[in-house]
């Protein structure tokens, strides 16, 4: 995803510029009473494809990762754009660490915690 994204934390004012780079973010078009929000298709295909295979991956081992993917699957999303919410997600997630020079840490992640102190139902 580095190589893709590139390392100069400079080039991005926040973790949506990175999304719309990989093409993670719609497309919103209006003009008077039309409004249509569309695919991203003019981005860089290989970070979205990088971005994607890490989220999707990710939902098979993160309770987080999983809650986000099924909450867009209820919500009525199909597959690929459940997994691009989640990739937007993990962007913001990823992008913070990037920032602060730090790795992942899930015990730090605060909603991965406040989802393992949820009690069962």
């Amino acid at each position: 995803m580095l190589a893709e994204w590139g390392d100069s934390r400079a080039a991005y004012d926040c973790p949506d510029a990175v999304a719309a780079l990989a093409g993670l973010t719609p497309v919103t078009t209006q003009s008077g009473k039309h409004h249509a929000v569309h695919f991203r298709w003019a981005c860089n295909k290989r970070l979205r494809t990088a971005m994607t295979t890490f989220a999707d991956n990710s939902r098979h081992a993160s309770p987080w990762a999983a809650s986000i993917y099924s909450a867009a699957i209820a919500r009525g999303h199909d597959h690929p754009h459940a997994i691009r919410i989640l990739a937007r997600a993990w962007t913001r997630v990823i992008y913070r660490c990037w920032l602060d020079g730090v790795p992942y840490d899930p015990e730090q992640h605060g909603n991965a915690t406040k989802l393992h102190q949820r009690p069962a139902a």
